[in-house]
């Protein structure tokens, strides 16, 4: 009894794995084109991105990020689940776009890195001048000590205190 219902289980086992294959998505009326595809698969991952920076200031603003990417390539949903089932069958076309998609993004980091870098430069530059410059006027406060001095002494004269007589000139 127990060696027929391991047999009748392996048999059970073969003739349902048979029926598992995946049957090939038709061509969609309305394909988006490889470079359609890339574009939006492109700035699906930007808007991904910013989702996870600025998910809050997204959410203020009430904007729907996969609903603008739509808006902006003149494409629905639908459509574009369908194209990316078709090409996702054909890993081989898949992989190129997501290369392309890799590439793109790969250029704009570089670009932006770049960017950023020159503008770091000039912040340092900045900052180094500032810490190198010396101040060729005197200082406010010193100023103001020098002033108060004055007004002190203009006041009250300070009696002559050891004056040196011997180059005055007598008359006679």
């Amino acid at each position: 009894m127990i060696k027929t219902f391991k047999y009748m289980l392996i048999l059970f086992l073969v003739i349902s794995c048979k029926n598992n294959s995946i049957d090939i998505p038709e061509k969609p009326s309305d394909l988006i084109s490889k470079n359609k595809m890339v574009e939006v698969i492109y700035d699906i991952s930007l808007i991904n991105s910013a989702k996870g920076v600025n998910k809050k200031l997204i959410e203020i603003k009430g904007i729907v990020p996969e609903d603008y990417v739509y808006k902006k390539h003149n494409i629905d949903s639908l459509q574009f689940a369908l194209s990316n089932e078709y090409y996702a069958y054909n890993l081989k076309t898949y992989e190129e776009i997501y290369n392309s998609v890799k590439a793109k993004l790969e250029k704009d980091k570089t670009h932006f890195n770049a960017l950023i870098a020159s503008e770091q430069k000039i912040k340092d530059s900045i900052n180094k001048s500032k810490r190198n410059k010396k101040d060729t006027l005197i200082p406010l406060e010193i100023l103001n000590k020098k002033k108060r001095n004055l007004k002190r002494e203009t006041l009250n004269p300070s009696p002559l205190k050891n004056t040196d007589t011997s180059q005055l000139l007598t008359h006679q």
